[in-house]
């Protein structure tokens, strides 16, 4: 005997479709296209705002900024929707023209925004971009290899012997170049050439000591042991302590990398109300924290705490000690600034 209740829903269910194919608002036709960092999102987050949207997305992935920059310049700006670039990027997408506008109130969760993220340097007022995660750049050190004083950012660049031709760096500009910077005390954007002189020569001399350039790898050579030294960011170094890695996340007292990621609208975006729906998304407080539990980094949104799980909270990486400085975010040079530091980086990694 037939269930008369499953065909009653099915019946129900081939009405609201067809209606919705009438009128030209089937869900299943919306889409959105993100351009996101890798290992960065639980897929399990994405089939919830399918569900929750009927939006069907899709998602490319890079590892560093410069990285996506260079794609969106090449031509695949009106590709995407949305990025999720750092906080000097967003600055750099809006002084190039990549970036478009939206108004607070096509957010209805808007007000949710952290209080010291409302109102950031890069995005006067937040009218192109959303706060998404935030967290730290410095590096671990294995302790079965190291057991000295990590708090150093001599740890990269003028490496003790146990740890020479075992670090890997991270094949991201901004990030390299500003650690290197702090271990100098020269100032960002200095276009003073004696400071640029010693920065190219304190990156060369390093680089002997340097086993790999590996972004979306860092984790992995710590958890194998291919480095002793992983330059990386504060939620990778959670998770490769534990897979096993017995390293230590430095705060090392010349100063490491800060910076909040952030879902920026693009310009020429295919879908946007999808875009605008995403971001929304992202500012519900559970949902944050959804990525900060996957990826091991801490939300921009109020009440996101309140989801977090202990990892979050007690992390010794994501939790800076008692005297250690405060972090410091890569700024958005001046094109004569940039085009020193692009020769720079252009000779490291030749």
């Amino acid at each position: 005997m037939k269930n008369p209740f499953r065909q009653k829903s099915f019946q129900l269910g081939a009405a609201f479709l067809a209606a919705a194919l009438a009128t030209g608002t089937a869900n299943s036709a919306e889409k959105l296209s993100i351009y996101h960092w890798f290992e960065y999102i639980p897929q399990e987050l994405l089939n919830k705002f399918t569900e929750e949207t009927g939006i069907e997305v899709t998602m490319d992935t890079f590892d560093s900024n410069e990285a996506m920059l260079a794609s969106l310049k090449a031509g695949s700006l009106g590709t995407y929707d949305v990025a999720v670039p750092s906080d000097y990027m967003v600055k750099i997408l809006l002084e190039s023209d990549m970036l478009q506008s939206f108004e607070s109130s096509e957010l209805k969760n808007f007000d949710n925004i952290d209080g010291p993220w409302k109102d950031p340097s890069f995005d006067p007022g937040r009218k192109h971009s959303v706060p998404y995660q935030w967290g730290t750049t410095s590096f671990a050190v294995n302790r079965d290899v190291f057991s000295g004083d990590i708090h150093t950012t001599d740890m990269l660049f003028d490496p003790p012997a146990e740890l020479q031709g075992k670090i890997n760096v991270l094949d991201s500009q901004g990030e390299l170049i500003l650690m290197a910077q702090l271990h100098l005390g020269i100032e960002q954007c200095s276009t003073n050439r004696d400071d640029v002189k010693k920065l190219d020569a304190l990156l060369q001399a390093s680089k002997q000591h340097w086993v790999s350039f590996n972004s979306d790898g860092a984790k992995d050579v710590l958890v194998s042991g291919d480095a002793a030294v992983g330059q990386i960011f504060n939620g990778f170094a959670t998770k490769a302590r534990e897979e096993g890695a017995n390293i230590e996340y430095a705060f090392p007292k010349e100063g490491y990398v800060a910076w909040m990621d952030n879902v920026v609208l693009l310009k020429d975006a295919p879908n946007r109300a999808s875009a605008i729906a995403f971001m929304d998304f992202m500012l519900n407080p559970e949902n944050a924290a959804a990525v900060s539990n996957y990826a091991q980094y801490k939300a921009g949104v109020t009440g996101a705490e309140a989801f977090f799980e202990d990892t979050i909270k007690n992390s010794p990486e994501l939790n800076a000690p008692e005297g250690a400085p405060d972090g410091t975010f890569v700024q958005a040079c001046n094109q004569e600034a940039q085009a020193l530091y692009d020769a720079v980086w252009t000779r490291l990694k030749k």
